[in-house]
């Protein structure tokens, strides 16, 4: 069997959208489930879009997330140079330009943009509007072509597509489809200031590099059938298409960067994690046999069953990959966990002497993103205005009335205790509840009011006592006694 080989072939255009990743992982996973190669080339043909250190933000991308190139501009396996820009030096691109426009299935086009902008236009499936083009510069002989391209006439090469018949070609989840060839533009393969286009490009580069599995977005689709043409027209074999399904946001629209989580750097510095990340962007469009959700890269590697990708559009829940985010770190080595939280913690708590590592040990359950530490740990700085209804809570049968009583014995309980260690703590304020009989929730949730000033806090009332200390908890106790009491 021929091996798989497969390409991540971004441009370097910024940094690196959610739906680029999902293709890079794709790619990997399938090539890595049959034992085969993934490749790394950088598409970098359109100079306009180019953006400077876009190059380093897929090297960096790629590396974090383990999707480990076999070969690339920076591991050559004997298909370079792997940058287009380079590879253009070489004239490939117009070699192969050339050869088509010998066998009829290209030509020179020499029409400027004064007659380019008389002729009928389209919108596209994205939207944009595109020329169709009239074949005019088709009937120019060889000799007249020659005399343009001697006098410097500018010009590009356009892709000869019939206006009768039918092209079809084959996609792995969508079948075959077929077009009537009139639906076809005649695409420019080379530009005016020498580049190939993109789609051209594509084409000369999968194969001359063997690749084998061309895995894209199916905004592609409506191309596919000029791909499949030149193909035919150079008699090479055409790869499996494998077209992804939109991803879209919770509203179903395309995803955009105004979304705000749009590319993997966007999340990273939302606070989610690589192995998160990726684990989410795998099941965008993708579903295992089984109802299992987490996975990590190897699981996924030898779970990846392409045909198992949907054609439906995949919607990017935020909520879903906050909950999956929050049960990596709930797994994480400790160790670990406190390394990429430190940052965070150290920015939220300003207050001289807090036991960092010890609040970090509460937070590491309770969060499902760094960033959400700032809220849920600032009240160890000081104490917030919060509002006395929170004292009321029917399950601890707790009111402001009771809540005022319970604070006014624990202040004076609390400031003749020592032993502020959480254990000894919580058995001195349950054994008190014992004997008042009273649920321990009766005490510890007005004392946790007091404390925090905060209806959810990431640690139970002995907990927060510990880290505060007795002077600053008999403090705050006594500011809870007179807010209360004011309100009487």
């Amino acid at each position: 069997m021929e091996k798989i080989r497969t390409r991540y072939a971004p441009s370097p255009t910024g940094k690196m959208h959610v739906g680029n990743l999902r293709s890079a992982l794709y790619e990997f996973l399938i090539a890595k489930h049959a034992g085969g190669d993934f490749m790394l080339r950088i598409e970098d043909t359109d100079q306009e879009r180019y953006v400077e250190g876009a190059v380093d933000i897929i090297y960096r991308t790629l590396e974090k997330t383990g999707l480990i190139h076999d070969e690339g501009p920076d591991k050559d396996g004997g298909y370079g140079p792997y940058v287009q820009s380079e590879r253009m030096k070489t004239g490939i691109y117009m070699k192969y330009a050339k050869e088509l426009i010998e066998k009829g299935e290209a030509y020179y086009c020499f029409c400027d943009k004064e007659r380019l902008s008389t002729l009928k236009t389209e919108v596209d499936d994205e939207g944009k509007s595109i020329t169709i083009y009239d074949k005019h510069c088709l009937s120019l002989s060889k000799e007249e072509v020659e005399a343009n391209i001697k006098a410097g006439k500018p010009f590009v090469i356009r892709q000869n597509i019939p206006n009768e018949g039918t092209t079809t070609f084959s996609d792995e989840l969508y079948g075959d489809i077929t077009v009537e060839n009139a639906e076809l533009d005649d695409m420019i393969l080379i530009k005016s200031d020498g580049y190939p286009t993109y789609n051209f490009a594509n084409v000369i580069d999968d194969h001359t590099m063997n690749i084998t599995h061309v895995v894209r977005g199916n905004e592609y689709l409506s191309s596919s059938p000029k791909y499949v043409r030149l193909y035919e027209a150079f008699g090479w074999k055409v790869p499996v298409y494998i077209h992804l399904p939109l991803i879209t946001d919770e509203n179903h629209k395309k995803l955009s960067k105004r979304s705000g989580h749009a590319s993997f750097e966007d999340l990273l510095e939302q606070g989610f994690i690589t192995e998160a990340i990726v684990n989410y962007v795998a099941l965008l469009g993708w579903s295992p046999e089984d109802n299992n959700e987490i996975f990590s890269l190897d699981e996924l590697i030898k779970a990846f069953d392409y045909h198992r990708i949907s054609k439906s559009p995949a919607v990017f829940d935020i909520v879903k990959l906050r909950w999956m985010n929050g049960e990596y770190l709930k797994k994480m080595d400790f160790d670990k966990f406190y390394e990429m939280a430190e940052p965070y913690l150290k920015e939220a708590l300003t207050k001289p002497g807090l036991d960092i590592k010890h609040i970090a040990q509460l937070v590491k359950t309770r969060i499902e993103v760094f960033t959400d530490i700032k809220e849920m740990v600032d009240f160890f700085n000081e104490l917030p205005s919060y509002d006395i209804e929170m004292y009321e809570h029917k399950k601890m049968k707790s009111t402001k009335e009771s809540s005022l009583s319970v604070l006014k014995e624990m202040v004076q309980i609390l400031n003749d205790w020592d032993d502020y260690s959480n254990d000894a703590l919580y058995a001195m304020l349950t054994d008190y509840a014992s004997k008042k009989e009273l649920k321990n929730g009766t005490i510890l949730w007005p004392l946790r009011t007091a404390l925090s000033g905060k209806q959810m806090t990431p640690a139970g009332a002995t907990e927060i006592l510990e880290i505060l200390g007795k002077d600053e908890s008999v403090a705050r106790i006594k500011k809870g006694i007179e807010l209360l009491e004011k309100a009487q």
